[in-house]
């Protein structure tokens, strides 16, 4: 008995030591490990890069749409990309892509904070339509009440993309593109603030004396030795927002004779542009509904009224002078009865807008504006002497005899949405634009071409992601 229960233990022993050998062989499950850890200090989206005190948020958002009536461009109307005709390329696709992070952390001085977009475009190939485009729309650091880089011009108000789906209206903030700014913003408690900025410079076209050679009318700025200078006051509360704005911007033009030291020059001139917008919201119609409107006035800097850079908003024919015609000023040398100073050009325009919350999923805007381009007699007889009259180059013309480069547009749209998800919504905008000069057509010899309407429609589908 006494050799059986020795084997027995002897046994047992050994299977457990052999047990033992293979555990210790087999993984150990290694604990819990939190590779990215949550930031609640910036609101929701946020989480601390690994190793550090930075919170990032990463997002963006792809998008999909349709423009039919629009002459090829996804600017707003029909009127932009000196458009021959107003029946160009009536049928356009784009697909858009844009990627977003948003870096914070905290320095002694309060959060300092750093933010970029950066996107592909990629259209539908045709006349006035580039192929495709990369572009970087923001990019900047906000510390301490400063921000520098390219971000939102801080003259800008009425937000076009919050109720339409076209861009650059008069009197409105581009949205996508974005200005180099380098400014300071001060809080003063209650929703009040102030900011001053140097911007990037918002040049229409300075017509000159350097064209009349050709009769094209064309660029004729001659550098810049300034930034833009920008200043506002602002207030957001409960109730909405409001602001008044202004800004000033250099007017230099080139020499007399092209780009020949010698020729002589224009005196520099300083344009300038002042505004005003409100946003009241509206719960007592729905939740969510607001009303909003933007109106500006500048002087020699006229793309603070129109935020579109085209020269011509729309040819004629291409061959016999343009109508419609955007500038900052005019100027000439020996041409237009002697006058040799820039003769500002006077703009000013106005938007308006109300969305309705149907429903938290569905939602309708209206809205429409006005925007008018003004020169005075001698800026008037200067670009009738470089267009030739709307004849052919090196004719003769004064102002008065059927050459009368004044215009306005006016425009009314509406746009439906469906919200399918938080972050995923289509949409339909129909868009009516209307443009009228007053240049007589017997002197473009163009028939029908002193008013100027469309109908445009724009389809889109949208997603954003980790918004």
């Amino acid at each position: 008995m006494k050799m059986v229960k020795s084997l027995l233990l002897g046994s047992a022993a050994g299977l457990v030591a052999i047990a033992s050998a293979q555990a210790a062989d087999l993984p150990v499950k290694a604990k819990p490990v939190q590779y990215v850890k949550i930031c609640s200090l910036y609101g929701a989206g946020f989480y601390y890069i690994p190793g550090t005190d930075i919170c990032l948020k990463v997002g963006g958002w792809t998008r999909f749409e349709y423009a039919w009536g629009s002459n090829g461009s996804f600017a707003w109307g029909p009127f932009n990309n000196n458009a021959q005709t107003r029946a160009t390329n009536n049928s356009v696709f784009r697909a858009r892509g844009y990627i977003t992070a948003d870096a914070r952390s905290q320095t002694a001085y309060g959060t300092v904070r750093s933010y970029i977009a950066v996107g592909i475009s990629e259209n539908d190939v045709g006349l006035n339509t580039a192929a495709n485009t990369f572009s970087a729309n923001r990019a900047f650091i906000q510390w301490a009440g400063f921000t520098f880089g390219r971000a939102t011009s801080f003259f800008d108000f009425y937000n076009v993309p919050a109720t339409s789906y076209w861009g650059a209206f008069p009197a409105s903030d581009m949205g996508d593109p974005g200005w180099m700014v380098a400014a300071y913003t001060a809080q003063f408690g209650g929703g009040f603030s102030a900011s001053i900025s140097a911007e990037e410079r918002r040049m229409a076209n300075l017509i000159g004396a350097s064209n009349a050679a050709t009769g094209v009318v064309g660029a004729g700025y001659g550098g810049f030795q300034s930034p833009d200078y920008v200043a506002n006051l602002r207030i957001d509360q409960a109730w909405g927002s409001a602001q008044i704005m202004g800004a000033m911007h250099q007017v230099n033009g080139l020499y007399y004779g092209g780009a020949a030291p010698g020729t002589g020059h224009p005196g520099d001139k300083w344009g300038y542009a002042v505004g005003a917008g409100i946003k009241l919201n509206a719960p007592m119609i729905g939740a969510g509904d607001y009303f909003q409107a933007q109106i500006n006035y500048a002087e020699g800097a006229s793309r603070y009224v129109f935020a579109t850079p085209n020269t011509n908003w729309f040819k004629g024919d291409g061959a016999n002078g343009a109508f419609g015609i955007l500038s900052d000023g005019v100027y000439g040398g020996a041409v237009g009865a002697g006058a040799t100073g820039v003769e500002l050009t006077k703009t000013w325009g106005f938007n308006a807008a109300y969305e309705h919350f149907w429903n938290p999923a569905w939602r309708t805007s209206l809205y429409g504006g006005y925007a008018a381009v003004r020169y005075n007699d001698r800026g008037n007889a200067m670009l009738c002497v470089l267009q030739g009259n709307g004849v052919g180059a090196g004719t003769t013309a004064v102002a008065g005899a059927g050459c009368d480069n004044n215009w306005s547009t006016w425009w009314l749209g509406s746009r439906t949405q469906w919200n399918v998800t938080k972050d995923f919504y289509m949409g339909l905008d129909v868009l009516y634009s209307n443009l009228t000069s007053a240049k007589n057509a017997a002197v473009l010899a163009i028939a029908n071409t002193s008013n100027q309407d469309n109908v445009a429609i724009r389809f889109r589908v949208h997603r954003d992601f980790m918004p």
